[in-house]
């Protein structure tokens, strides 16, 4: 893959520190006003993972499929989604992308090509396959991408779903977030074989390895994996690595050693894309500066969005669930 423009660059990190800012600020409300009962349900941030959102969906077009997973924010903001509609469906607001019934979870955006969040571990798959089959089945090239993570690997359907997207040559992603643990399990005391990508192999399909991380590598290995499926050549699993830099969600105490967490701290995305772009991008600090602003001064009036949406109306819950 050639070397992205500037352009390209910028859009990268833009999206990169959306993701991390959004994060952020949804713990912070979600602190605020959990307990309150005013934000629908837990809280699964994707700080740390950004470079694989991004390096992927910033590949994907508006009609192509993304399903997501209980950890799912960082895919729908890289897929297109605006952070005032998430951040009130956060908050049960009338004007989430859900009308205030999923949550953070289930945020589900049809025109972005978004077929919702997933409680249910390894429950998207399925779903990927499906919409993988559409695109085939309608003669199109569009692609269907299924973000899951490691503990979701071990699940049969994911084995369900892959053998019957590489029987059919269905144009389907299969990107597993290894974030090196599933909850609080290690993914070493749940996997026999070190690269989960190798599962791929069975299938005859491709199984690649990428540096979670590195948000240009995961592009590079996306890129390759998206023309694939788009030329009717079947599906690749991509096993990105990397870690998640909070805990795995706000009402499970933190279990991982501070040893580990501080070594995976030096290895923040976002950190390592900066440092390329002031380094080989050449982009200058100012402009980065400028752009973290500009995320600021979105995120701000994406919380200001959710606070002045009005609530569901009780008396229209089944007209909703229905429509």
């Amino acid at each position: 893959m050639p070397n992205p423009r500037p352009d390209d660059l910028r859009h990268l990190y833009r999206l990169m520190v959306t993701i991390r800012r959004f994060e952020e600020v949804a713990t912070e409300r979600y602190l605020a006003a959990g307990r309150a009962g005013q934000f629908m349900g837990a809280l699964h941030t994707y700080v740390g993972e950004e470079a694989i959102a991004v390096g992927v969906c910033s590949l994907l077009r508006e009609d192509d499929f993304v399903i997501s997973t209980h950890r799912g924010h960082g895919h729908c903001l890289a897929k297109g989604a605006d952070p005032g509609p998430m951040l009130a469906e956060l908050a049960g607001r009338e004007t989430g992308y859900s009308r205030g019934y999923g949550g953070s979870m289930h945020i589900f955006a049809p025109e972005l090509g978004l077929l919702g969040g997933n409680g249910i571990v390894g429950g998207g798959m399925p779903l990927a396959a499906g919409a993988a089959f559409t695109a085939q089945y309608t003669g199109t090239d569009r692609v269907a991408v299924c973000f899951f993570g490691d503990g979701a690997s071990k699940q049969g359907t994911f084995h369900e779903s892959f053998n019957l997207c590489a029987l059919w040559d269905l144009p389907a992603l299969f990107v597993c977030e290894n974030n090196c643990y599933a909850a609080t399990t290690p993914v070493k005391d749940s996997c026999p074989i070190v690269d989960i990508a190798e599962m791929a192999h069975g299938y005859g399909c491709p199984g690649v390895v990428v540096d979670g991380n590195n948000v240009l590598a995961v592009r590079a290995v996306a890129e390759e994996a998206i023309a694939r499926a788009r030329a009717g050549r079947g599906p690749t699993l991509i096993e990105a690595k990397t870690y998640r830099m909070k805990p795995h969600c706000m009402v499970i105490r933190e279990t991982r050693d501070q040893c580990e967490l501080d070594e995976w701290a030096e290895k923040d995305p976002i950190q390592r894309f900066e440092a390329y772009l002031l380094e080989e991008g050449g982009l200058a600090a100012e402009e980065l500066r400028g752009i973290r602003d500009e995320v600021d001064t979105v995120l701000a009036a994406a919380a200001a969005f959710a606070d002045a949406s009005p609530w569901p109306d009780p008396a229209r819950v089944m007209e909703v669930l229905w429509a």
